[in-house]
């Protein structure tokens, strides 16, 4: 029989975020990216969205690791979740390690897991496959991306990367090791495709850190500053920049605080002593002598941010002479979320500064004369575009078509698609089900899980609650019906529907009196006769929940 592998997106393709790549040989399955997806405002009440991986438990067997390339939240963040029901090794370079680390100790999980940390350059075996991480840049230091030999060839996955030649750590992409691959031949190349409609080449993280110091150095007040608690290097270049003028630097942010005491334990970070201060001591430094990095530049409902844009802080309030910067990019999704923040924020401060105005911030992913430098080095037999909307994926395609790659070697895959590999052919063979799975509280739910059905309903019509005196011995209704609505109809209007609908709905059980009734036909005969009342006097459909209140023999008599 042939030997071939497969590949099998379960995140992160057709999307951003919730990275996830499955690499499986006849005997053995190895996971690139572990990655949770931040919920958009439809996404009512979810948490965080992660993979769905009944594919990867139905083969548990085979599982051998998960392989981490960077420490970004769409990268490692779904493995507390994910590793309580997949308990196998985890391998990520330094920073990712340590990131992983805080996270699964956040979820007390960290001493039933089992991760380790790899150097680039590392070479180590898992079953069939050896596997080897190689160093690339991004916008967080250890970024990696991973060679893995299969038993047909060389798979090379880049991760998340751009080609920095001045990186703001110094460690460069290692593109010697990319070519000396492309030399022993590559069977698959899958690359980062962010930014794959982008001409030209993405800038340096060194143009980041002169704006800063503009920034900081022109602010008349305090400086507040979001970005992703997983932004490391960008964090040095915050307390770089304020160090040059002379003020100190302090976190809010529970992940934010966590991330940074970790940097700072590890070496990561770096700061003269009294540089960096409590939040709770700020009252005793003046406000032209402060920067306050925070979490939120997503428009995270919950985050630093979003809490201080709308005065729910408990320690920071905005002043006039604030002086905000948003050094972070958007994730598509995201954008009018951050832009309400925007907006709520431009009222009360009088500087606010996003990447549009500053280069306070540069992409971490290459643009398209990057892309053709990895495609030219590693010279692929096959190609598949990956991390990213559609679009972003076909320009990939397109990109990597006009390098010389055959039409027919290249895949379009979105989350779900099966590709088999093997010497001399390569077909998509199969639809795996790779849907959102919404975490919400500690519920999982699925993509159409009648939970979020009804919170949609919620959001978009409003409630009527029905209690009602019920007697299931008898199966009668006793007394009259006491209805309460939310979200239906204008404060002014309120009063006279939830009277009206009461007397219908009154009305309409007398005439169905001296019948017995089972508890669920009450149930369902209340709101029918409800509904239709509200939609004929409103023309909504509101969810509506009957409360039959049981009333005992004697109370009913």
């Amino acid at each position: 029989m042939e030997t071939s592998i497969k590949i099998l997106p379960l995140g992160g393709l057709g999307e951003v975020g919730k990275n996830m790549m499955v690499i499986e040989s006849p005997d053995d399955i190895v996971i690139v990216d572990c990655g949770v997806m931040f919920p958009k405002p439809e996404m009512l009440g979810v948490d965080l969205v992660i993979p769905d991986i009944a594919y990867l438990q139905q083969r548990k067997e085979k599982v051998k690791a998960f392989l981490i390339t960077h420490g970004h939240e769409d990268h490692l963040g779904a493995l507390p979740l994910i590793l309580p029901k997949i308990n196998v090794p985890v391998f990520a370079p330094p920073i990712a390690y340590d990131l992983a680390k805080v996270k699964l100790e956040e979820f007390g999980i960290l001493a039933k897991s089992q991760i380790n940390e790899i150097q680039p350059g590392e070479i180590f075996e898992l079953g069939s496959f050896s596997i080897e991480f190689f160093r690339v840049c991004h916008s967080i230091p250890d970024a990696c991306g991973i060679a893995i030999k299969t038993p047909i060839g060389l798979v090379v996955h880049t991760g998340d990367f751009k080609v920095d030649h001045t990186p703001i750590d110094g460690n460069r992409f290692n593109l010697m090791r990319i070519a000396e691959m492309g030399n022993q031949g590559v069977l698959l190349l899958m690359s980062d495709s962010t930014y794959a409609e982008v001409p030209g080449y993405t800038p340096s993280e060194q143009v980041v850190s002169q704006a800063l110091k503009h920034v900081i150095s022109d602010a008349p007040g305090r400086v507040i500053i979001a970005t992703f608690a997983s932004l490391i290097s960008r964090v040095q270049q915050i307390i770089d920049a304020a160090i040059a003028d002379g003020r100190t630097v302090s976190v809010a942010g529970r992940s934010m605080t966590n991330n940074v005491k970790m940097a700072f334990q590890k070496g990561y970070l770096k700061a003269p002593q009294g540089t960096m201060t409590e939040i709770s001591l700020l009252g005793k430094i003046p406000e032209s002598e402060q920067v306050i990095i925070v979490t939120g530049a997503q428009g995270e409902p919950t985050s630093v941010l979003n809490r201080i844009a709308y005065g729910r802080h408990k320690d920071i309030s905005l002043l006039p002479n604030d002086t905000i910067v948003l050094s972070a990019s958007t994730i598509p999704g995201n954008e009018t979320v951050v832009a309400r923040t925007i907006d709520q924020l431009v009222k009360k401060v009088s500087r606010v500064i996003t990447p549009h105005q500053a280069q306070v911030h540069v992409r971490g992913h290459g643009s398209q004369e990057e892309l053709k430098l990895i495609l030219n080095l590693t010279q692929p037999e096959y190609f598949v575009p990956i991390h990213g909307e559609y679009r972003m994926l076909a320009a990939h395609a397109d990109l990597a078509i006009s390098m010389g790659v055959s039409k027919e070697k290249v895949f379009i895959l979105e989350d779900g698609d099966l590709l088999e590999i093997s010497k001399d052919k390569a077909k998509i063979i199969d639809t795996v089900p790779a849907d959102h799975v919404f975490v919400d509280g500690l519920d999982w739910l699925e993509f159409d899980n009648i939970v979020l059905g009804e919170r949609r309903k919620l959001s978009r019509n409003g409630f009527v609650l029905v209690a009602i005196p019920f007697n299931s011995q008898k199966g009668e209704f006793f007394g009259e019906p006491k209805i309460t609505t939310a979200g239906v109809v204008d404060q002014d209007k309120l009063e006279d529907l939830q009277n009206n609908a009461s007397n219908y709905l009154s009305s309409e059980l007398k005439r169905n009196s001296g019948m017995f009734v089972e508890k669920m036909e009450a149930i369902r005969l209340i709101k029918k006769l409800v509904s239709s009342f509200i939609y004929e006097h409103t023309g909504r459909r509101p969810m509506v929940i009957p409360v039959p209140v049981e009333v005992d023999q004697n109370e009913a008599n």
